[in-house]
């Protein structure tokens, strides 16, 4: 008896197996089915961003080395990011070899051009000096000649020409050494005021080096908390980066009581995006914190950035709190909302499928209609990452089919009242 219950135990126990695995569990994985959703319906644009202040400080370098034909200056010396300074600490040290070589050089052509001054300056004494003597000399021998024809008034008047004449000569060479003598002057006067110029002109460069070469150290201009600046192509300015004459910021000081969110959106995106959109946002470093914001800027142009394959647009999102905890260049996670809808039914998108003639694409959806499966055509509306509006075809207690029958194309297509549709389905099956 007590083998008889034992065997008759063991039939049920394996019928109930051979049930549940060739029945149940067929039926289990064709038949996972969800209900539409019905409510609000958000349309939501993901993205990541950084955080930074919306007014900042800039902390720069020399700006006017262009004038001394300086175009790039290499960072050598950099303190930490996140260092608290006070107005006139110590931020940063500028790489001086080139502007020491054209101090250098500044004084190797200064020291020349002062020993061409004091050499012209002896030249020219020297000059004047003995053209001052032969004018002096050739005075005495005019005032000789002049008492030499005064004295000759008693002899023959051929004697009296002869010491007038003399007189004359001598008068003419007196008064062509004093016109050269001042044309000597004059010249020796130019070369001086050249060469002088030159010199002022060297000195004032001099001058302008070596102001320059203390800006080279840069010192903070108020207090703050140094945040590295970024170049054109987003990378922090660290040792070792180049600070331009056009774009000498090497640190931000950020005020941080408004912060922004920098982010950007790729091509698809951009069109969905406007000002005054709502948005919150999560910080990568405290999930569980939670922000608003709003976008208060989208740029017109798209930009080309390293990882990206596509153009990407600049979005800034203003955030809304004021927190403490909130540092530049903290990581955010945006959820940036484009529309929302109110009481719409939706499904998830591995729900939707597609059929296409030669005309047009007719969308449907599986849905359990008793113990069948049919092929339920629908019309749909906006879309999001993972769900899609549907405007006519389901109810809300519908049951859908998240995943593809077998032998689907079997399946009898229920149409919505659009007729043409119905016989283009069934004239391509036939």
């Amino acid at each position: 008896m007590k083998k008889k219950i034992l065997l008759l135990g063991s039939l049920i126990v394996a019928a109930f197996a051979i049930y549940y695995f060739f029945f149940l569990e067929e039926d289990a994985v064709e038949h996972v089915v969800v209900k539409p959703s019905y409510g609000t319906f958000e349309i939501i644009v993901k993205t990541t961003g950084e955080l930074r202040a919306q007014k900042s400080t800039d902390i720069k370098g020399p700006s006017e080395v262009q004038n001394v034909g300086i175009y790039n200056m290499k960072i050598t010396n950099l303190i930490d990011e996140g260092t608290h300074v006070k107005a006139g600490d110590f931020v940063a040290e500028l790489d001086k070899s080139e502007l020491n070589t054209k101090i250098k050089e500044i004084e190797l052509n200064l020291q020349k051009l002062e020993s061409q001054y004091k050499q012209k300056r002896l030249d020219s004494t020297l000059t004047l000096s003995q053209a001052r003597d032969n004018l002096e000399n050739t005075k005495y021998a005019l005032e000789e000649k002049q008492l030499q024809m005064e004295q000759s008034k008693y002899e023959p008047p051929a004697t009296i020409r002869q010491a007038e004449i003399a007189y004359e000569k001598e008068l003419r060479n007196y008064n062509q050494l004093k016109k050269n003598y001042s044309t000597k002057v004059e010249q020796a006067l130019t070369e001086l005021s050249i060469v002088g110029a030159d010199i002022a002109k060297e000195r004032q460069k001099l001058d302008l080096l070596i102001g320059l070469q203390q800006q080279f150290t840069i010192l903070a201009p108020a207090d703050g908390m140094v945040i590295y600046a970024r170049d054109w192509a987003q990378r922090r300015k660290v040792v070792g980066s180049t600070v331009t004459a056009w774009s000498p910021t090497v640190a931000n000081l950020p005020d941080l009581s408004i912060m922004e969110s920098i982010t950007y959106v790729n091509e698809l995106d951009i069109q969905k995006i406007k000002t005054g959109q709502i948005a919150e946002i999560s910080l990568d470093a405290d999930p569980e914190k939670r922000l608003t914001g709003k976008v208060i800027n989208v740029a017109n142009i798209g930009e080309d950035l390293d990882g990206r394959d596509t153009k990407v647009f600049e979005v800034i999102l203003e955030i809304n709190e004021k927190d403490t905890t909130l540092l530049p260049s903290m990581t955010t996670s945006n959820e940036i909302m484009v529309d929302s809808f109110d009481d719409v039914l939706f499904i998830p998108l591995d729900g939707l499928h597609t059929e296409t003639n030669d005309e047009e694409k007719i969308q449907y959806v599986f849905k359990k209609d008793g113990s069948k499966i049919v092929r339920q055509q629908v019309r749909t509306g906006k879309m999001n990452e993972d769900m899609i509006i549907i405007e006519e075809g389901l109810k809300q207690e519908d049951d859908i089919l998240l995943t593809v029958p077998e032998n689907f194309e079997e399946l009898t297509f229920e149409l919505l009242e659009d007729r043409s549709a119905k016989t283009k389905i069934e004239t391509k099956k036939n």
